[in-house]
């Protein structure tokens, strides 16, 4: 460990510094934890379907938007093993909006092989977790301490910033992780692994929040060093954010009296499974007139009306760009090969990821 890296503050002399840290977590966590839907009550033991449910959907979302999510489907899909036997189209629709589709794929997967080849059961090891599908490190130290209550610390971005502050920790990410994470292991309580991990999580969401914390309530701070050097918000230290060019195409609405005409995505690869209209293909050097030559062709279709403005979105490495096009086809139109007609009325029940309900909503003047 550099010295340069971290800045370790001056134990209290009236108790050894890595028992009281813990030990505070904990107190305050007893006080003050979240109820969350998929959150044990305090006393009862952890439902590992619900662990694992939950920290799938909340990669890379908020507890607000994955709440409705998760009641939708504990409430069709009660355990792994109904889950397991559900349809990926189904899985699909039911996650659509949520975002980040590879985790409903990587989702549905998991719950196959936990069905199929652990009895329904999940494994209860680190190792076991890791070896399912869609289940990495974080998640699998996530599921092992909360549900089963192994000793181990997952780190998500919560336990990052905490930690980060507590030790001053002047690396920045994603370099600092492995540092964080054998920093944040020294807060785990001899027992009570999931309380010390999901007391972190608590602390980082409601008190040491990126911008503001609220460092008089906090439980640590008489020994953070951030706070001591009034450097908080500063916490974590991170590089300049990279992201990719611009990508831009055409989208295009084609209605048939109340149908709309649409296509399931190529299984792999960005929005995999998902429903679309029909669009060109995304690419930085996109011009207008080479996006518009990849519109469907249909027998009969009026001419193509190209709606004022353009629908953006942004994805995790590049920011998009989508002009729409409309057009109506006659009755009876039979739909292209590897495309479908469906009632406008129903789409709330397809698999839309969110830009191509900004691109429908845009062409259909919703």
């Amino acid at each position: 460990m550099s010295p340069r890296s971290v800045r370790k503050p001056k134990p209290e002399p009236s108790q050894p510094e890595n028992l009281s840290r813990p030990l505070a977590l904990l107190q305050w966590y007893d006080r003050h934890r979240r109820r969350l839907p998929w959150r044990a009550a305090p006393g009862e033991v952890s439902d590992p379907y619900r662990v694992w449910l939950s920290e799938i959907m909340l990669q890379q979302t908020t507890v607000k938007a994955v709440g409705p999510y998760f009641e939708k489907f504990v409430g069709r899909w009660p355990d792994v093993t109904a889950l397991g036997r559900a349809s990926l189209d189904d899985v699909l629709r039911m996650w659509a909006g949520l975002g980040y589709y590879s985790r409903a794929r990587n989702l549905y997967a998991c719950a196959v092989a936990v069905t199929q080849e652990h009895g329904g059961i999940f494994p209860d090891t680190e190792e076991g977790l890791r070896a399912l599908p869609g289940i990495g490190p974080y998640t699998a130290a996530a599921i092992a301490a909360i549900a089963f209550d192994r000793r181990t610390m997952p780190v998500d971005g919560n336990i990052e910033r905490v930690v980060s502050r507590l030790f001053a920790v002047e690396e920045e990410l994603p370099q600092a992780k492995p540092l964080i994470q054998q920093l944040a292991a020294t807060l785990l309580a001899d027992s009570r692994a999931g309380d010390s991990a999901q007391a972190l999580m608590d602390l980082g969401a409601s008190i040491c929040t990126p911008k503001k914390p609220a460092c008089s309530l906090c439980p640590l701070n008489e020994d953070c060093v951030a706070r001591a050097q009034g450097t908080q918000e500063t916490f974590p230290r991170k590089g300049p954010k990279k992201s990719g060019p611009l990508r831009r195409g055409a989208a295009f609405v084609v209605t048939r009296g109340d149908e709309l005409l649409v296509r399931s995505r190529p299984e792999k690869g960005l929005l995999g499974g998902m429903t679309e209209v029909p669009s060109s293909d995304w690419l930085a050097d996109q011009d207008d007139a080479r996006a518009k030559q990849q519109a469907p062709e249909l027998k009969g279709l009026s001419r193509w009306q190209r709606k004022v403005g353009v629908v953006t979105h942004v994805f995790t490495h590049f920011p998009l760009e989508l002009v729409v096009y409309t057009a109506k086809a006659p009755a009876r139109t039979p739909a292209p090969d590897g495309m479908r007609w469906v009632p406008i009325a129903t789409l709330a029940g397809e698999a839309l990821p969110n830009v191509m309900r900004k691109v429908i909503a845009h062409g259909l003047g919703l």
